[in-house]
């Protein structure tokens, strides 16, 4: 019998470590909250974050990124990333982005951006620095206040939505 006890307690162990080891190390369920993000994700979609990739590669322009928006690394936004290291991003009285002084050519925007707050002037981003925004751009918290993303505030990307069931699948990023 005690035996049997300490074989249980072994596997529920195990499957303990085996849990926080994923969600330290590769991936989270994160729930969309609010709609900064639409019409790509909706408020109280439920992803799956893949915090392994960018161990292994950097964040690329239009991904969809869990982020901290600060260093308290409390709270959790989920964002696209638009700026890259080392450039330059600005918004225009008329919304128009641009990166190094080009317009960028993106198709994410639900519609033409009115606010655009820190980047009304030029921003340069910095060596590991990311400029971050909401598809829902008039609805969205996001880098225009916040200013630049360290990279080490990016929790992971977001991977897969789990909920609703009936929206299941990848989530888009370019």
């Amino acid at each position: 019998m005690k035996k049997e006890i300490l074989s249980w307690i072994g596997c529920f162990a195990v499957a303990i470590l085996a849990a926080l080891f994923i969600v330290t190390f590769i991936g989270q369920r994160v729930q969309v909250d609010g709609h900064s993000m639409e019409d790509t994700l909706q408020d109280r979609d439920n992803l799956i974050c893949d915090k392994l990739s960018y161990r292994f590669s950097e964040p690329e322009r239009f991904d969809v990124v869990v982020i901290y928006p600060t260093d308290e690394k409390k709270d959790r936004w989920i964002k696209r990333i638009i700026g890259l290291p080392g450039e330059e991003v600005r918004i225009d009285e008329d919304g128009n982005i641009y990166i190094n002084g080009e317009i960028l050519e993106e198709d994410y925007g639900k519609e033409v951006l009115t606010d655009p707050g820190l980047a009304a002037q030029p921003i340069q981003l910095g060596e590991d620095e990311y400029w971050v925004m909401g598809d829902n751009r008039n609805h969205s918290s996001d880098s225009r206040v916040i200013g630049p993303v360290p990279k080490d505030r990016i929790l992971g990307k977001a991977f897969i939505r789990i909920y609703p069931f009936s929206k299941f699948g990848l989530i888009k990023h370019k």
